[in-house]
């Protein structure tokens, strides 16, 4: 996936938009075929995790999941060509803030993972910020790495989706039941 996301990031800094667009797409279908290994039409969390681990990116099978979920658009639990282009248009973003901030290390500290959550539109106050660093530093460290930083901001555009949903007058406020809160942290689960 880390090759994939070169290529297509690569692929944008340059030429005509238009054919940049159609050489994308025609690389991330050629990806997208290599990964649904049974000839789907459609890639599992688990074909997933297994490609991102052949581009040394580890994320638990659950962080997988939640990507799915995230751009599963007609609820089947599978990832179809165009629901993967989503979730690639997503993870360049994610790759491309943290690659702003990391000059060259191959980690964020917290300081530039606030930084890098900005660029991506993510306004987090400092009690939801640390806690949700402290979710995600997987070696308690201080350092987050690529994969650490997209399942930090898989949670937060999943729980950021959740949130607009019962969001319904744009108040940036919601209240919720307890039926309502299980519901939500149950959706939100990595």
């Amino acid at each position: 996936m880390v090759l994939s996301l070169k290529l297509l990031s690569n692929l944008t800094e340059s030429g005509n938009t238009r054919e940049v667009e159609m050489e994308s797409r025609a690389i991330l279908r050629e990806w997208f075929d290599r990964v649904d290994s049974d000839k789907t039409g459609g890639i599992t969390a688990i074909q997933l995790k297994s490609a991102f681990a052949v581009g040394n990116l580890h994320f638990p099978t659950s962080v997988v999941q939640q990507m799915i979920r995230m751009y599963d658009f007609d609820k089947n639990g599978t990832m179809s060509f165009e629901e993967f282009a989503e979730l690639n248009k997503f993870l360049l973003k994610v790759q491309q803030a943290f690659s702003d901030m990391e000059r060259g290390r191959g980690f964020l500290v917290p300081d530039e993972v606030y930084k890098a959550l900005v660029k991506l539109e993510f306004y987090l106050d400092s009690p939801a910020f640390y806690t949700v660093c402290e979710s995600f530093d997987q070696m308690r460290c201080g350092k987050f790495r690529l994969d650490d930083f997209i399942s930090l901001c898989i949670f937060v555009q999943s729980s950021r989706n959740l949130f607009n949903s019962f969001d319904t007058s744009k108040q940036g406020r919601v209240t919720l039941d307890l039926n309502q809160f299980i519901y939500c942290t149950a959706n939100c689960r990595i």
